[in-house]
């Protein structure tokens, strides 16, 4: 593998200079470097799969620099260099067709990356094929996935972000999927179960749109995904649903609406943590972690974290809302060791 060139380019500048070089032979694909980036855009012609991504930050002036890339994944939080510096930083990202929702548009053929933030400085990239890569898949709805437009995010766009290089996120969430329809739908689990690898870890939200799913179904198909997963040997993760924002009069969350209490009184996140418990499943409780950060913020600090101001939508959650939850995850990630600790990013 080619070293970077540390001493050339800044703030985004492209140099034909530097070619990129064959990768590994048995991997019968080069290393692709930054002739392939044009301004603040990256075009990587790559066949599905999984990569590494290898970035050098910095130019001239102090810069901050952000990765995204698919379907508007964050894949690296803004970075800061100082005048001169050069700062590398690393991340693997899946590609898929379709890139973003499951059972929404194909997207882009590659891999596409967008090199923002405030001040951006790209020095150099090399893309290679992944080895070793621990794959997080992620099942689940509307809140979870890859939004395709502005101002929504799912929780799951923002992951990326949180992880370094060796753990790739394939967010195979999708909009309006319950349990029934998630496990119906060949796109979606006839599609994620025979990708799942030994030692996979496949996070499972799924509750927001299960409004007519009686309890004894709902349980029985939390109980189907979890067997299904570790029939392929991966590790399944429940993670109870992020909460609505649906004030009490007193400033809590203690209703029905909020809590995702279904018109059948089918009380989700207490049959997950129920399946969790006698499954022996690992479980991340963002129902009450995001209840507790919510009634914290208060009516007015909370709309920042959903959609209230753009759309009076209080479900769904906007870029740093879903930023903030998805930093919840990772810490369960860690606290749990699900992930290990030198794989996140902690700031």
């Amino acid at each position: 593998m080619r070293r970077f060139n540390t001493a050339l380019l800044a703030a985004v500048a492209l140099s034909t200079a530097l070619s990129a070089v064959p990768a590994q032979a048995h991997d019968r694909q080069r290393t692709l470097g930054i002739d392939n980036c044009t301004g603040t855009a990256c075009h990587f012609d790559v066949p599905p799969g999984t990569y590494d991504v290898k970035v050098l930050l910095g130019g001239d002036a102090q810069s901050s620099t952000s990765v995204g890339g698919e379907t508007r994944r964050s894949l690296l939080p803004e970075t800061i260099a100082g005048a001169g510096e050069r700062v590398a930083r690393g991340f693997t990202v899946n590609v898929r067709t379709p890139e973003g929702e499951p059972t929404g548009a194909e997207g882009s053929p590659g891999l596409d990356l967008v090199i923002g933030g405030s001040a951006p400085a790209l020095a150099d990239i090399e893309v290679t094929p992944a080895r070793h890569t621990r794959q997080l898949f992620l099942v689940g709805d509307s809140t979870v996935c890859d939004q395709p437009g502005d101002p929504y995010s799912g929780w799951g766009q923002q992951l990326p972000q949180y992880l370094r290089k060796g753990v790739s996120v394939a967010n195979y969430a999708d909009s309006g999927e319950s349990t029934v329809t998630y496990l119906a739908n060949p796109q979606l689990w006839a599609t994620v179960q025979p990708l799942t690898r030994p030692g996979d870890l496949v996070l499972v939200q799924l509750a927001h749109n299960d409004k007519t799913t009686d309890e004894a179904t709902y349980r029985a198909n939390l109980e189907t995904l979890v067997t299904g997963i570790r029939e392929k040997g991966g590790r399944p993760v429940l993670v109870t649903p992020i909460v609505r924002r649906w004030f009490n009069s007193d400033g809590t969350l203690n209703n029905n609406t909020a809590l995702l209490v279904n018109g059948l009184g089918v009380d989700h996140p207490a049959v997950i943590r129920s399946v969790a418990a006698a499954e022996d499943v690992p479980l991340i409780d963002l129902t009450a972690q995001t209840k507790a950060l919510v009634e914290s913020l208060g009516v007015e600090g909370s709309k920042a974290l959903y959609l209230y101001n753009e759309k009076r939508d209080n479900t769904h959650t906007s870029v740093h809302g879903a930023t903030v939850y998805a930093g919840l995850v990772r810490d369960e990630l860690v606290a749990q060791h699900l992930v290990p600790e030198g794989l996140v990013r902690v700031g």
